[in-house]
């Protein structure tokens, strides 16, 4: 099942590989995407951090779409939820959470290698989350170890603000990797204009480096789900958390917060 902005060759490398990039898929976008962060960086949520480090500072936010004119405009109207349908294989395509993340100029903390599902209460074989700059990017690219969605066990979650574990049970997880030192690790990385796109499955391991550059480095992730998705319980409190939402593990995630914007 293919869309537009993506044909089979692509499917298969995201499936394969968990994650792709599809070049120029949000080209006409890149203007909304911009205000649309510029609103947010002015009007944070209680879940904003500004985590400043050396001579520049990491801003992230999230869950902020439905309050944001310029978010609701790409999540309803642009191509990102046929996209999402089309990787995950998927009938569907249910809109999970936005997340805004802007690495200033100097930035040298890296994000940390992690894979996303670990911290969210839901779990499936189709899932996808985009990563589109609207900067171009080359030393601060997203970066993604492949096939790392197949693993058998998921790498150790922890906090990015100190590094401490998020769950316990550490035996239960892998050791965060570090695929500079083991070259069996296989890393994709893309040099990026503003409006391409990376797709990767939430099961896939990903960091990136700071931001050395003169340059700011804004992005915009939209997190999707598919037809198989359901909701389950994690051994404490999740990220997003999403209080009173009141589904039980098996269920799919109710349509009511996490609208399907993309049926076949």
């Amino acid at each position: 099942m293919a869309a537009r902005h993506i044909d089979a060759a692509a499917i298969a490398d995201y499936q394969r590989d968990g994650a792709v990039c599809i070049r120029g898929a949000f080209k006409d976008w890149v203007g909304t995407i911009a205000a649309g962060i510029e609103r947010n960086m002015q009007n944070r949520s209680a879940t904003a951090s500004d985590i400043a480090n050396g001579k520049g500072s990491f801003f992230d936010d999230y869950c902020n779409w439905e309050r944001i004119p310029e978010f609701v405009d790409v999540v309803r109207n642009s191509p990102a939820a046929e996209l999402a349908a089309a990787a995950m294989q998927s009938r569907s395509a249910q809109f999970f959470h936005d997340h805004v993340l802007v690495k200033e100029p100097g930035t040298q903390k890296p994000t940390p290698w992690h894979q996303d599902i670990p911290y969210y209460f839901v779990d499936g074989s189709q899932t996808v989350s985009f990563w589109i700059p609207i900067d171009p990017v080359k030393e601060a690219t997203l970066r993604l170890i492949a096939g790392s969605h197949k693993w058998d066990k998921m790498i150790l979650p922890v906090r990015w603000l100190d590094d401490s574990n998020f769950y316990a049970g550490e035996g239960d997880y892998l050791p965060v990797p570090d695929p500079d030192k083991d070259p069996s690790l296989k890393v994709l990385e893309w040099e990026m204009e503003p409006g391409d796109a990376i797709l990767f499955d939430f099961r896939t391991a990903h960091g990136a480096r700071g931001n050395p550059t003169a340059a700011r480095r804004r992005a915009l992730s939209l997190r999707w789900v598919g037809d198989d998705a359901r909701y389950v319980e994690r051994p404490g409190r999740t990220s997003p958390p999403y209080p009173g939402h009141d589904m039980k593990p098996g269920q799919k995630l109710r349509e009511d917060w996490f609208p399907v914007v993309f049926q076949s």
